[in-house]
């Protein structure tokens, strides 16, 4: 197989036989899409394992979505409480070799369950196995997911783990995963970002099939989510990073170099947000960004400008919000990490 990218073994890897792969769907809310998720799950041209659906409490008919399937795909339902632990629990529900995540808004391209197992038995050293995805915002392909700054990373990757999220929806070794305690529900919604850390930390190594083989669909009114909540987790994630893990020199310069910004961009991002919702404290978190240390000076500019005139920033804010997403390079997808 020529078209992936992997770290070099350590010695001689024979090739190994082909292992199964068992599809996650975890849906809240979805029964508009589900069904051409799941679609997509089990017409495969190599069959996964077993596709399971997760309902994490959903309010909505998904019942009625799945009755087409539900002859051919383990559905398990439980109380609302969120992705992670959604994920949580098909992990512990799923008996194939490889565990691979399926968002319910999302499709995989036909090839993609048979090109993973393509590159797991090329390289059975490897624990995580991903492809590139094609990005789409209300049905337009925009890109590949690996485009510009954000590459899939092949050496360093510990390192590199650290300072952003160079995976996505990456089929993982389901013992690996039980072995580093699977996802952890307290990190929403970089949950994902936290248990790749783990493993990687742990020992697993990382591959890339280069062909856009998953359709990562997202609508534009979607596309503003809680930005500051993204960046504080992710620095909450990144922040207990020594606790779990031994780390050389170099990677615990990399991090206390990352928290430095990541924390940074919270107080920014957390601002913004104020400002945009109006919210009460929003002036007292601006002050904080003018008067406060590492900021950059247009930074300071604009926090000091909502302390005079909150209003006039909330007006230029949010007709920025709605300018942002198209630009130059055309709509800006927010960065995993």
């Amino acid at each position: 197989m020529s078209d992936f990218l992997a770290p070099p073994p350590d010695g001689p890897v024979e090739p190994g036989p082909v292992p199964s792969f068992s599809i996650l769907i975890c849906a809240y809310q979805a029964a508009e899409l589900v069904g051409e998720a799941v679609e997509s799950a089990l017409t495969q041209t190599v069959p996964a394992h077993e596709v399971i659906v997760c309902d994490d409490g959903s309010t909505d008919d998904i019942e009625a979505a799945l009755r087409p399937y539900q002859d051919r795909i383990k559905l398990i339902r439980q109380e609302h409480q969120g992705i992670g632990a959604a994920r949580r629990t098909s992990v512990d529900a799923a008996s194939g070799d490889f565990v691979v995540n399926l968002d319910a808004d999302d499709l995989y391209q036909p090839e993609r369950v048979e090109a993973l197992g393509e590159l797991a038995a090329a390289r059975p050293d490897l624990d995580i196995l991903t492809t590139d995805d094609q990005i789409e915002v209300d049905g337009k392909v925009l890109r590949n997911y690996y485009h510009g700054s954000l590459r899939f990373r092949v050496t360093n990757q510990r390192r590199a783990i650290l300072e952003y999220n160079f995976l996505h929806m990456p089929a993982v070794r389901r013992v690996r995963m039980l072995e580093i305690g699977s996802y952890d529900a307290s990190f929403p919604p970089v949950e994902d970002w936290d248990c790749w850390i783990r493993l990687i930390l742990a020992g697993c190594r990382a591959g890339l099939v280069e062909r856009p083989l998953y359709r990562y669909r997202l609508q534009e009114s979607g596309l503003s989510s809680d930005r500051a909540k993204l960046v504080r987790m992710e620095y909450e994630v990144l922040r207990r990073v020594p606790s779990i893990a031994d780390l050389s020199a170099d990677e615990r310069s990399a991090l206390e170099h990352d928290l430095v910004w990541r924390r940074r961009d919270a107080l920014l991002q957390e601002a913004r947000s104020a400002v945009l919702k109006g919210s009460p404290d929003a002036r007292r978190r601006s002050l904080g960004i003018a008067t406060g240390r590492g900021f950059d000076l247009l930074s300071r500019i604009k926090a000091l400008a909502t302390v005079v005139a909150p209003p006039v920033s909330r007006r230029v804010l949010v007709a920025r919000e709605r300018r942002r997403w198209v630009g130059a390079g055309g709509v800006e997808i927010p960065r995993d990490q």
